[in-house]
């Protein structure tokens, strides 16, 4: 069977049909999650997360215009719902509880080195500012071009590259200095 739409559910979710609000939940409850994961180096603030943006979203879906992706919106609104968070509660996490992200289908070895360089990435990205830790997951995790960035954040599409590329100059040598210590 062909898969719906995001344009299709949301007009009837819109209309109160929960088997579409459904949908467009479940299309969309890993990608929040992970996004949150990545933010937050956490796996219970994750979880707030998600919990507090599929809220906002189902508050807010009636004035949901369909100027732009819904994609696009909902990760605007777990932008500054992750914003919040930070306003509330300042991560205090140390380098070596960073949470592990399994993978399915991949060997022993390979998956203990998967999940090592993940959380290295996570523990790294815990350490840069808010700022570029959201341009780096909005433009790598999120698979966004700098102009959707810019629109999602309120910067300038040449601030959102320069944080980029501020962002990866960083964890480059955040990086080389955990895998040297390996």
């Amino acid at each position: 069977m062909f898969e719906k739409s995001d344009e299709q559910l949301i007009k009837k979710a819109q209309k109160g049909h929960k088997k579409s609000w459904m949908s467009l939940l479940k299309r969309y409850e890993k990608p929040i999650y992970h996004y949150g994961l990545r933010m937050t180096g956490n796996n219970e603030d994750a979880l707030d997360l998600l919990q507090e943006v599929f809220i906002s979203v189902f508050r807010n879906l009636s004035s949901y215009r369909g100027e732009g992706s819904f994609k696009g919106w909902l990760f605007r609104i777990a932008h500054y719902r992750c914003i919040e968070f930070y306003r509330r509660k300042r991560p205090t996490q140390g380098l070596d509880d960073a949470p592990e992200i399994p993978s399915d289908a991949a060997p022993a070895e390979q998956h203990i080195e998967h999940t090592q360089r993940n959380a290295q990435l996570i523990s790294a990205m815990q350490q840069l500012p808010l700022a570029q830790k959201s341009v780096v997951e909005l433009k790598f995790f999120g698979h966004f071009t700098f102009e959707e960035i810019a629109q999602q954040t309120g910067m300038s599409v040449n601030t959102a590259k320069s944080r980029l590329y501020g962002a990866l100059v960083k964890l480059k040598t955040l990086m080389e200095v955990d895998y040297v210590e390996l």
